[in-house]
Order: C-alpha cells, then structure tokens, then sequence
C-alpha cells in the first residue's frame, strides 16, 4: 500500500496531455478523493498501472518525469518532518530509506558510498514489472528533487540510471536532470559525489529531528510487520544481481541458521528456491523485451553460472525459449 500523495499532479498532468483524469481514476478503481487527500492508504500496483495506462492512452513516453518534476518535502507527509531537521544530506537520505515504508511499502531503497560516490539504488516491488516504467521515473524524479532541495537547483548528480531502454525522446530527461542519462542500466537509481552528502542542511535542528524520528519509529511500530519471507525477498533482490544470493548469505544477513531459514519459509509456504524464482521473472520481464542486453549479461545479473543454465531455466518457467518470448513480446498486438 501507498500514499495517495503518490497521485500528485497526476491531474493536472493528465489534464495538459489531453486525458481526463477522472475517466482514468474511475477506469482503475480508486476513489475520487484520493486527488485531495495525500492519506489514503491505495495498492501499489493499482497506482502504477494507473500512471502506465495514461502514459499509453496519451502516448507520452516522459508522464511519471512530468508528475516529479514539482514535487516538494511536503508529499512525503510525516516523513518529510524527520528528512528537513537531519544536520546532513546524508543523515536525512537514511532516514528516508529507514522510514520510506510509511509512505510507500512497495518502494525499496538502498545506499551504497565507495571510492568517493554514493549510489542510491531504487527498487519496486511489483506483481507487474512490465507495467513500472513510468513509476520508476516518478520515483527517481522524486528522490532528485529531494536532493535537488537541498543542493540547489543549480547541484547535478554524476549519473541517473534506468533499467528500461530510452524512449524516442528524452528531452526532458536531460533538462530535468542534466546530466549522463544511463538507459539499459543494471539498476535505477542515482550516482553522485560523497562530498555532496555532507551538506548541512540549513536550519535543522536536532532536538527536532529527534522527536521527529521518535514519532516515526512509533507509528513503524504500529504498522504489521513484514513476513519472513517478505524480508528475504527484500535480501534476494539485493544479492542476487552482486552473484551473492546464497541460502548462506541471506541466512548470515537474517542472523539464523540455513535450517532456521528454510524452516520459517516453509511455515509461511514461500521457500527460497520460489522467492528466487519471483525475483528473476520480474527482472526478465523487465531486461529482455527491448532486445537491447545480450543475453550472456542477464544470465549473469540474475546469477546463473552460464547462458545455458539461464536458457533452460526460463523454458522451465515461461514455457518457451529466450528467442520465442521475446519475439512475442515484440510482435503487434492484434
């Protein structure tokens, strides 16, 4: 579930390309108010697929990047308290990882800092990963205009990386953010300096800050818990693409024992091998219809030991070869 502060400017936005978003909001279900009230509790998936079929019906690649483009700390509700009083960039950058699940509990972020960078990777959890492109933009838009906030407007970040292919026309892509644009990445996300982190954010005040963290650690406390499984599939999408998604590391990470692990994924009818498995089919969905990725690069980003295992896997799972799916993938409809 999500906020419905994720449908942000979609009217307006839907407005300037000739959709009228109210058709579109009736068509998928949600309630009119979720366009004046930011605190409605709304599916994930119904959000997303929302934004995806305006983009289609108005056959505008850039949709998810023209809703982000004014988006403000105040979207974030209770989270944007804590980000605005954290002394540092940094500080406030995890705790928008740490509390991201009050404002969006589909959306996973994760902060890498090595030889002066910082790569913040973004990932979506999804029943329908052929359906995400707009809202990976959306969420990466955001995640700038955070940064962009406190930088400057004048402050650019060293890449933005998208998983999926270009579109015809990324013009907006490049104003917006203005910088190296990476399509066919290996993850979405942003690469920027480390020193950048270390801004101070002005007129912060930890005292503040403290008992803005305070009110969000209650109110996490007060959700319901992720699942086991839940927290190992957040493990897998992390490990599998760096070759380390072993029943021994995501146990190491869960501080249990393998047996441990696959006990409690047993009580819950989730076992590892078919979390894996969930995993790799959305990053398929994801990687193989554009044709742009030799196959050889996506076997080993979703950590089979060669081609030929990959190959064999998917006919298991889709019924077909890598050659037939994606020839049906790209074939007109009708």
């Amino acid at each position: 579930m999500i906020r419905s502060a994720a449908l942000t400017d979609f009217a307006a936005v839907a407005r300037s390309v000739g959709v009228d978003p109210i058709q579109m909001l009736d068509a998928a279900g949600l309630d009119r108010s979720c366009l004046v009230d930011p605190e409605i509790r709304i599916p994930g998936d119904t959000v997303r697929g929302l934004i995806a079929s305006t983009a289609r019906i108005s056959g505008v690649e850039d949709f998810g990047l023209r809703m982000a483009e004014n988006r403000s700390l105040s979207n974030l509700g209770p989270l944007g308290l804590v980000v605005k009083e954290e002394p540092t960039l940094r500080e406030a950058l995890h705790a928008v990882v740490r509390y991201m699940r009050l404002h969006n509990e589909s959306l996973l972020l994760r902060i890498e800092e090595a030889d002066g960078r910082v790569t913040i990777h973004q990932q979506l959890i999804t029943a329908q990963p052929n359906q995400i492109r707009q809202s990976v933009e959306l969420g990466v838009g955001v995640l700038f205009r955070i940064m962009q906030l406190f930088l400057g407007t004048d402050w650019k970040p060293l890449y933005v990386c998208f998983v999926h292919t270009a579109p015809a026309d990324f013009t907006r892509h490049r104003r917006l953010f203005g910088t190296v644009v990476q399509f066919d990445a290996d993850f979405d996300g942003i690469v920027c300096r480390s020193e950048d982190l270390d801004m101070p954010i002005r007129d912060s005040d930890p005292v503040l800050a403290q008992y803005a963290r305070a009110y969000l650690d209650s109110l996490l406390a007060a959700k319901k818990e992720n699942t086991f499984a839940d927290k190992v599939r957040e493990l897998v999408v992390v490990l599998l693409p760096a070759g380390q998604c072993t029943t021994a590391r995501v146990a190491q990470h869960m501080n249990v024992d393998r047996r441990t692990l696959h006990r409690h994924l047993a009580a819950e009818g989730r076992p590892f091998t078919s979390l894996v498995d969930e995993v790799r089919s959305e990053w398929v969905m994801r990687h193989l219809p554009a044709g742009n990725r030799a196959l050889s690069d996506i076997a080993e980003f979703l950590g089979f030991s060669g081609l030929s295992s990959f190959s064999r896997w998917f006919r298991t799972h889709f019924g077909c070869s890598v050659t037939q799916w994606r020839a049906n993938q790209q074939a007109p409809a009708g």
